[in-house]
């Protein structure tokens, strides 16, 4: 992320040089949810925060029946909806992406399985690998009550269930989406050498492809 970007460059130019490939990534194995959201007809959207958005988008945007991957800012007000000001961690922003999907493809819950499972780690309280602040938190925005109801459901069957070594800290809040700026859409697949994306995103979405092979397009 660009908070960090020349520290974290120079160490996965590091990493990469000492070893030839980036830091491993897999996907955690987790239970379906035993709740779900009833299918509809038309694109659904779901909002979700984990990290640093170019990596979220990336995972995202390779789940079949996902139609398009908003990056952008969710939880804060519309005036602070911008980079610049979401980087001093003071606007309640996280950095978040909306997806929008087709339902009679790919449910919410099949959603909420990726997020969890390797699209970022929910035990992470405030920050994600290398970035750190509110504003890489875990967190879910549902858009309906009945999401709502399927997120909170799945946090306690994983939670039941000791999916993961430590506690999940990912919380459901409310909140508007607001899109960010036009150089962070789609910047995993415009910058496919950008050492950032390199070190810590391209192992995420291979995780996922071998994870989840199904699902991935």
């Amino acid at each position: 992320m660009l908070k960090i970007l020349l520290p974290i460059a120079g160490a996965a130019a590091a990493v990469l040089a000492s070893t030839g490939f980036a830091e491993a990534e897999r996907a955690v194995p987790i239970p379906v949810a035993k709740a779900d959201v009833p299918a509809a007809t038309g694109t659904q959207t779901a909002v979700f925060a984990g990290g640093c958005f170019w990596g979220m988008e990336a995972v995202f945007e390779h789940v079949k029946g996902v139609r398009v991957v908003t990056a952008g800012y969710a939880g804060g007000a519309a005036r602070t909806a911008t980079y610049d000001q979401v980087s001093t961690e003071r606007t309640g922003h996280a950095e978040a992406v909306k997806v929008a999907y087709d339902p009679r493809v790919v449910s919410y819950a099949t959603l909420l399985r990726v997020y969890f499972s390797i699209a970022h780690d929910p035990t992470q309280l405030n920050r994600q690998g290398p970035d750190s602040g509110p504003s890489y938190r875990s967190a879910i925005f549902p858009q309906d009550a009945r999401q709502a109801a399927v997120a909170r459901a799945y946090i306690a069957q994983l939670g039941a269930a000791k999916s993961f070594p430590s506690p999940i800290v990912t919380k459901v809040e409310q909140g508007g989406f607001y899109p960010a700026e036009a150089y962070h859409q789609n910047f995993y697949d415009r910058n496919p050498g950008h050492p950032y994306i390199v070190h810590w995103d391209k192992p995420k979405v291979a995780a996922f492809k071998t994870g989840f092979p199904t699902l991935y397009r």
